[in-house]
């Protein structure tokens, strides 16, 4: 149980992070993103790649939540529900994303 707060607060601080840049604040991203990216377009853009970011970080908390869950309880279910679906959200999550940079940033890099 111990090893997975560590898991926990990442997850946690990867989902503060997405709302952040939901509010349009993209300064947490890549210079090159925040240059390449026209003023006007800045609040969908920080919507689209904090909305795929909070979708990552939501994955995580669930994997670590599910994990604490099976190492109290030993019900070997969640240990194999777990890893699957943090990989879904991180996926879903990813594809938002980058879908958010090619759209208003022409690119990923």
């Amino acid at each position: 149980m111990i090893v997975q707060i560590p898991v926990l607060l990442i997850g946690i601080l990867i989902v503060v992070l997405g709302i952040i840049n939901m509010t349009g604040n993209i300064n947490t991203l890549h210079s090159y993103h925040r240059h390449r990216v026209k003023e006007e377009d800045k609040l969908p853009f920080g919507r689209m790649v904090g909305g795929g970011t909070v979708i990552v970080g939501t994955g995580v908390i669930t994997f670590s939540v599910l994990m604490m869950i099976y190492e109290a309880t030993d019900a070997e279910a969640l240990a194999l529900i777990a890893t699957p679906v943090m990989i879904i959200f991180i996926l879903v999550g990813l594809v938002l994303s980058f879908w958010g940079m090619i759209k208003y940033n022409k690119g990923i890099f």
